[in-house]
């Protein structure tokens, strides 16, 4: 048995590591995948020497380099797969709520950030549920379910683009500032508890202490979010929440094509 360990420095939150999880997941050679968030570190056990592992890696454009590759010992590999699926299932049902929550409430508000936090939030569950699917499908279905929902998703981004040229060329009201603030508030700490999860199942082996250090781009756009409402409260202009809708249209585009990426 060999352990290959790989730096990832792209590697922020659960969402890369799900991302990595599911490119992997048809290499019968791999025995077992250990993340260190926190040091962006990826530790693979695999029954033979293989290219193809830092081949997959490489395709998914997060910075991995291989480090080091070494007989490993029998005691060294652990399966949580049970305990990860579980959190899985916690974190796609919080993010698919908030999905519907913001989209609602954004298009109620007139707001364009909300709604584009919550096509992130989309994106997020999509990518767990993935994950999920992948448990107990083939490869091949797997593939095609990830073209769907990447396909699925560029399209929700670039209709959301679409609208908010509209918006900036065209007479709108001033979104609502309240509900942008509140809504985004409750998902940031939504999204802080999904993290606070996968952090504390990870905690309890030695080797995958993460911290709250490294945030989730979620929560950075939550924050962009309150930021925007609270720059709408100032100004009385629509502009803050058009560009912050903009930005985050943009995140939910690349994270997209990762998906799709996925699928070929």
């Amino acid at each position: 048995m060999f352990k290959t360990e790989f730096s990832v420095s792209k590697m922020d939150c659960p969402s890369e590591e799900t991302l990595i999880r599911m490119k992997l997941e048809g290499l019968s050679s791999i025995k077992s995948l250990v993340f260190d968030i926190e040091n962006r570190k990826l530790t693979v056990f695999h029954s033979e020497e293989n290219g193809e592992i830092e081949k997959h890696l490489k395709e998914l454009n997060l910075g991995a380099k291989r480090k080091e590759t070494i007989v490993a010992k029998a005691d060294e590999i652990k399966d949580n797969t049970s305990v990860q699926s579980k959190l899985l299932w916690t974190v796609l049902i919080i993010n698919f709520a908030f999905f519907i929550i913001e989209i609602t409430t954004g298009f109620i508000s007139k707001s364009m950030g909300l709604v584009a936090d919550s096509l992130d939030m989309l994106a997020d569950a999509l990518v767990y549920g993935l994950s999920l699917w992948a448990v107990s499908s083939t490869v091949l279905r797997k593939k095609k379910v990830a073209r769907l929902s990447g396909y699925f998703q560029l399209a929700l981004a670039l209709i959301g683009l679409i609208e908010v040229i509209r918006r900036f060329i065209s007479f709108e009201e001033v979104p609502d500032f309240q509900t942008m603030i509140i809504v985004s508030v409750l998902a940031l700490i939504a999204n802080s508890v999904c993290l606070y999860l996968l952090q504390k199942s990870k905690s309890k082996e030695a080797h995958m202490k993460a911290s709250m250090i490294f945030t989730s781009n979620d929560i950075i756009i939550n924050t962009g979010v309150i930021l925007a409402g609270i720059l709408v409260l100032v100004t009385q202009s629509k502009y803050p929440d058009l560009i912050i809708g903009t930005i985050v249209f943009l995140i939910v585009v690349r994270g997209a094509l990762r998906i799709l990426k996925l699928g070929k």
